[in-house]
């Protein structure tokens, strides 16, 4: 069976659609709201993202740790932010390959916008047993797709409440 790659779910939280993307666009900010992001060090800060951006996610699931390398590949205010991790290490992102792309969708809805946040596994070169093995070590035995589903209901419910 060909394993699951994309995984997406939807809130609809009080707020206008350009506020939500300014504080999801900005990666030092993502630990307010992300069960596993710790914050971010952007490498050349503008006044607000750009499709090129590079940043160095902490992250932390349980006891482990590490950075992650992310480039941001849109960035449209109001409308959709992305960027992929294309590499990762224990205390800086040394181990290049293409990981994860994380989108936000932004669509203004009656009570607020709703946002959708899909999390896509580019491990495509991947034997699929191998993913399936590597996963269930680093996530306590789900697939990444399993964990990726509750981490981002999580991540949406936080954002939510934040802004309630």
């Amino acid at each position: 069976m060909k394993r699951e790659l994309t995984v997406s779910d939807s809130i609809v939280v009080n707020a206008d659609a350009a506020t939500l993307y300014a504080a999801i666009s900005d990666p030092t900010e993502m630990g307010r709201w992300s069960p596993e992001n710790t914050g971010a060090t952007v490498h050349e800060p503008r006044e607000s993202a750009y499709v090129g951006m590079v940043f160095d996610g902490t992250n932390k699931r349980g006891r482990a740790k590490w950075v992650t390398r992310c480039t941001v590949t849109a960035a449209d205010p109001g409308k959709t932010f992305e960027f992929r991790v294309h590499a990762i290490g224990k205390s800086a992102p040394k181990i290049k390959g293409a990981n994860a792309t994380w989108r936000y969708d932004f669509e203004p809805v009656e009570g607020g916008t709703k946002v959708t946040e899909t999390w896509t596994d580019d491990r495509t070169k991947w034997p699929d047993a191998l993913a399936l093995v590597f996963d269930k070590i680093v996530t306590s035995g789900k697939t990444f797709p399993q964990f990726q589903r509750r981490n981002i209901r999580e991540t949406l419910e936080n954002l939510q409440k934040l802004y309630a």
